[in-house]
């Protein structure tokens, strides 16, 4: 019998948090963040991290780990992962794998293809492009040579476009057939759930969420981290959110448009979150419609597997 795993996933502001907490008041468990994000220090407001209180109520992983100008990606939160999660079983506890991130809920349930090694000149070259030529155009390539790898992108996630491309060249495959290729190993028995908002409720959601996140003191945060010697030149806090606000402390757009920029970009990363998320058919989705049925939603939970 394999051992048993909870996978918490949701767009941002669906109260994932929330939720892995109630369920955790009921269960022995250790929660392992799946958020790209809140892995870094210092981006505390900007990634609505669980607050000092919800990290003394339960045992987190994957929480202020990292500097912002250290890399992480999924197949460091694979290898990782599954070794705090062997651990957590080693503590007789529930791991609750909950995020907002689909690639490293993916990663670490069912394995990342080995990527093969790609050469600096190759790498060199495409970096070369991405600065002469643009990302719209390494897009477009990428949708000639790989666009079932393309189809399912943003295309202003331009390490992932240059990595893809990397594969083909170097190889002659496209990235997207080694993903079919690879064989999913079944380690756990993954019980996945999914907050589901009505999208003017969630949309709503996000808008009052910036708008406390400003409150909170989110510029002062940013400022902060930029007079420590880092900007949106870094993986890490090209962030939605953080991007917008070195643009305003740059004295590039208003604290006005900042806001809005905030809100509306928050709003297109929670319908791409979703978009991935209705492609995992193992997703039990809860709708959601006030915030109350978060406790309803964690006995249910509880009910069904424990």
């Amino acid at each position: 019998m394999l051992p048993k795993i909870l996978v918490i996933v949701g767009p941002t502001a669906s109260g994932k948090t929330a939720l892995t907490l109630k369920i955790a008041e009921a269960v022995p468990s250790e929660i392992v963040s799946a958020d790209s994000r809140q892995i870094y220090k210092y981006l505390t407001i900007g990634t609505a991290k669980p607050t000092l209180h919800e990290l003394q109520q339960v045992p987190h992983h994957f929480i202020d780990r990292l500097e912002p100008d250290q890399s992480f990606n999924a197949g460091d939160f694979q290898q990782q992962g599954r070794i705090v999660i062997d651990k957590i079983f080693g503590h007789h506890k529930l791991p609750i794998v909950a995020g907002g991130t689909g690639l490293y809920v993916r990663a670490v349930v069912d394995g990342f293809f080995e990527q093969p090694e790609i050469s600096g000149s190759v790498r060199k070259k495409l970096e070369d492009r991405f600065v002469t030529e643009g990302k719209e155009v390494l897009f477009e390539e990428l949708c000639s040579v790989d666009p079932e790898s393309a189809e399912g992108m943003d295309a202003t996630k331009f390490r992932r476009v240059i990595r893809a491309l990397e594969v083909f060249y170097e190889t002659g495959t496209p990235i997207s057939q080694f993903h079919r290729q690879h064989n999913v190993q079944q380690r756990y028995d993954a019980k996945f759930y999914g907050l589901l908002w009505e999208r003017s409720m969630l949309y709503d959601r996000i808008n009052r969420r910036v708008d406390r996140m400003i409150d909170e003191g989110f510029i002062e945060e940013v400022a902060v981290i930029q007079g420590m010697g880092f900007d949106d030149r870094y993986q890490s806090l090209q962030t939605v959110g953080y991007k917008e606000a070195f643009a305003f402390l740059r004295n590039e757009i208003s604290k006005d448009r900042m806001i809005e920029l905030m809100k509306q970009n928050t709003r297109r990363f929670a319908k791409r979150q979703m978009t991935w998320f209705r492609k995992e058919p193992r997703i039990s989705w809860l709708s959601v419609t006030h915030e109350r049925q978060i406790e309803e939603f964690a006995g249910i939970i509880r009910w069904e597997n424990f």
